[in-house]
């Protein structure tokens, strides 16, 4: 055969090889993830990925955003994210939601919402009506749960302190707790922190009241004050439940919530059906299905309690 000739189908095909590797690269869809708490998207939420087809690095694309607690930072991280020109945004919170919103129209899945319908974030769960759905994850029983729990383990319990951040989102938490209390004779004494600076204020406020436990509200706002909350907590020698196994692993003495790892699962099987075609606007929001109880031993015994055979059979995780 003619070299020219050769010469000329070896052109070709580098050429096509090139074009054909550039279209595929243009067709792996990216995922924008915003935050404020965390350094990185989870194994558990990579797996769902990975479970779905999807690899990061190969089909897919991450495009991780962090404020590191910066909650100022969100609308210029979910800018650079809309500027990536990312298919689909994860948000984590109600915050993390909005200043994605407020960008552009692209498809959001929340991962976790304490009660979007209050914040404003979707019409109704069946029916979210515009570019976002995810994960609520506010569940009526979660707070009688909760303080049924602390009631197991310290049975005199009669005064009960609250944490929560001033919020509209977490009104109907905070009525639940009331009306759970009052259902088990407990005098419930709410505290609202806006910040790291009004948290020993507070925990003085506890004392006052001679609150006997504390319960921490589910609300993403206090994440980044948790090594804090955890500290005081010890040093008041007061007994916390707190609504993820986070804090439980950083001394924390006690979490009922959701199940993480279930949550992103749900999340990636979203993050599937909106980069497979079906908008946002017509996937329900879904409630948490499966929950978790974690106890710390270690912090059980330098608070003085005996957690009882029966609360810790009931428990997913023990840390000793």
């Amino acid at each position: 055969m003619d070299k020219k000739i050769v010469w000329l189908f070896t052109v070709l095909f580098l050429v096509s090889a090139t074009f054909a590797e550039a279209q595929q690269t243009g067709k792996v869809p990216r995922i924008g993830y915003l935050t404020s708490v965390g350094s990185a998207p989870n194994e558990a939420f990579l797996q769902g990925l990975r479970d779905l087809g999807y690899v990061e690095g190969k089909n897919i694309l991450i495009e991780f955003r962090t404020t590191g607690g910066k909650y100022e930072r969100l609308p210029e991280l979910a800018a650079e994210l809309v500027q990536r020109k990312v298919d689909v945004i994860v948000a984590d919170t109600a915050p993390e939601v909005i200043a994605a919103n407020a960008t552009a129209t692209i498809p959001i899945v929340m991962r976790g919402v304490a009660d979007p319908i209050a914040s404003g974030l979707v019409a109704t769960l069946a029916h979210p009506g515009g570019n976002v759905t995810g994960m609520a994850t506010l569940a009526p029983e979660l707070s009688g749960k909760r303080l049924e729990l602390l009631k197991e383990v310290i049975p005199k319990l009669s005064r009960v302190a609250f944490l929560t951040p001033p919020s509209e989102a977490l009104r109907m938490s905070v009525k639940e707790t009331e009306v759970a209390a009052q259902a088990m004779g407990l005098q419930l004494q709410i505290l609202q922190v806006r910040g790291a600076d009004e948290l020993e204020g507070a925990f003085d406020a506890m004392k006052k009241r001679r609150a006997q436990a504390l319960m921490q509200a589910q609300a993403t706002a206090l994440l980044p004050h948790q090594p804090r909350i955890i500290e005081l907590a010890a040093k008041n020698h007061l007994p916390t439940m707190y609504f993820s196994r986070r804090s439980v692993e950083l001394g924390g003495l006690m979490s009922y919530g959701r199940s993480g790892p279930y949550m992103d699962r749900r999340v990636a099987s979203m993050i599937d059906k909106i980069l497979k075609g079906t908008k946002a606007a017509d996937i329900p929001v879904e409630q948490p299905m499966k929950f978790e109880f974690v106890v710390n031993l270690k912090t059980a015994k330098q608070l003085g309690l005996t957690i009882p055979p029966n609360v810790l059979a009931r428990a997913d995780k023990v840390i000793e």
